[in-house]
């Protein structure tokens, strides 16, 4: 049993309107899902990702307009990186932008109106387009028994070293970079900062399996929880990363069809009864227009 690559990445973000405009603007990534977050029904749940939606390209957000900025560091996620074709007329976009060679693959560095580190790296074709993650960066203390994890239980494959920087490749194609730096200072939560990591499950009894598995190798994994979009479960890894195992299925057209993915707000059934009151509280958006 292995774990196939990225499902999602969630951040937190500061004013919705200015991190709904970057991203799909900017970026140019299509908003999947207009939801709530389940916890704080007061808060949007933002998902960009590709034309279909498609696990391996969902980068979502939490953004709280009174969130104070986070500070990054080790025991999180720091960096998000996209593929692309090709970086050709990037840097025009992205005018505070630094170019790189990590891995022997062509990089461009940035970050978004929050401060969250992200990167452009060019895997090679035709087009300029993001096509979905090409990894993430986890900044921790030691990084041998997150390495074992990824190796040993996911799956995923030693794929190279530069200095204290670790990559691990996923059968997806997708990486994880273990970034060692046993002096730096912790990571807190805030606006810019990463939330946790998803990892895909192909089906609900493979979800299952892990969840036992993980279990049966000492972590505390919580119950599986009924995200609308997917089951997840929920886990920290030896560094302190809020790790999570998303399923596949049901995906992002089971309450709206493809061609009108992320136009409306949608909400669980559970939800449903509260839409006036929760509508009311929500601020009001310009959503992007796509030409559908």
């Amino acid at each position: 049993m292995t774990i196939p690559g990225i499902h999602h990445i969630t951040a937190i973000a500061g004013d919705p309107q200015r991190n709904l405009d970057f991203y799909t603007g900017t970026l140019g990534l299509r908003l999947v899902k207009l939801t709530v977050n389940f916890d704080d029904n007061g808060t949007y749940h933002f998902y960009f990702g590709d034309a279909e939606g498609r696990p391996g390209s969902i980068l979502t957000f939490f953004p709280w307009p009174t969130a104070y900025p986070g500070r990054q560091g080790i025991g999180q996620a720091t960096l998000v990186s996209f593929a692309v074709p090709s970086l050709a007329g990037w840097p025009e976009k992205l005018p505070v932008a630094i170019p790189g060679v990590r891995f022997g693959r062509n990089t461009l560095s940035f970050a978004d109106p929050d401060g969250m580190r992200l990167e452009l790296v060019e895997n090679g074709g035709t087009g300029t387009e993001i096509t979905g993650f090409h990894g993430v960066t986890l900044s921790e203390a030691g990084y041998e028994s997150t390495a074992r994890l990824l190796t040993e239980t996911f799956g995923y494959q030693p794929a190279g070293q530069e200095g204290n920087r670790f990559q691990f490749a996923a059968p997806a194609g997708d990486v994880v970079e273990l970034l060692c730096q046993p002096d730096g200072r912790r990571g807190s939560m805030g606006s810019g900062t990463i939330h946790h990591v998803a990892f895909r499950a192909e089906t609900d009894e493979i979800h299952k399996a892990w969840q036992s598995r993980i279990a049966a190798l000492g972590f505390n994994v919580t119950p599986v929880l009924d995200r609308q979009y997917f089951h997840s479960i929920y886990f920290r890894e030896p560094g302190g990363v809020l790790f999570e195992i998303a399923t596949d299925p049901p995906g992002f057209t089971t309450d709206e069809s493809l061609a009108d993915l992320g136009t409306a707000l949608q909400l669980p059934p559970w939800l449903e009864p509260a839409r006036g009151d929760i509508e009311n509280i929500l601020p009001k958006l310009v959503l992007p227009k796509y030409g559908r």
